[in-house]
């Protein structure tokens, strides 16, 4: 089986492109019991500051599963799909509420998918520290 890895520091541009356009993507959690959690999410990737981040409700499953995790952070994996062209990135992922960081996230979403979110008081934004990447922009 071929792998592909990518440096998520420093992506070639084929595959930061692909992060730049309109694709709906999953995040993947883990539950108490150790069983995957797959939604569908937005996602931002910022290769510069090492980071893809998700915008959530403070109360939703995902984020829940992140908190559980404690101050070292849950290992998630967020993907995309296009035909042939595929891209996960993994890493360990905290939940912050500070408002310049949710805005920061909200201004990225907005940028990425061509809408400004829904306001919301009780929105979060997942952070994940980038450890590894895979795919083919």
């Amino acid at each position: 089986m071929a792998a592909y890895p990518v440096d998520p520091h420093d992506p070639d541009p084929a595959y930061l492109a692909f992060w730049r356009e309109r694709h709906l993507c999953t995040l993947t959690t883990l539950r108490a019991d150790g069983s995957p959690h797959v939604v569908p999410v937005g996602v931002t990737y910022d290769p510069r500051a090492g980071l893809a981040r998700v915008i959530a409700g403070g109360s939703s499953a995902k984020v829940g599963h992140v908190r559980a995790a404690g101050a070292d952070g849950a290992r998630v994996a967020v993907c995309q799909v296009d035909g042939r062209r595929w891209a996960t990135l993994e890493g360990r992922a905290t939940v912050s509420a500070e408002p310049a960081r949710v805005a920061e996230a909200e201004r990225r979403y907005a940028e990425r998918y061509g809408r400004t979110p829904t306001p919301n008081p009780a929105r979060v934004v997942i952070e994940i520290r980038l450890t590894s990447a895979l795919g083919r922009g």
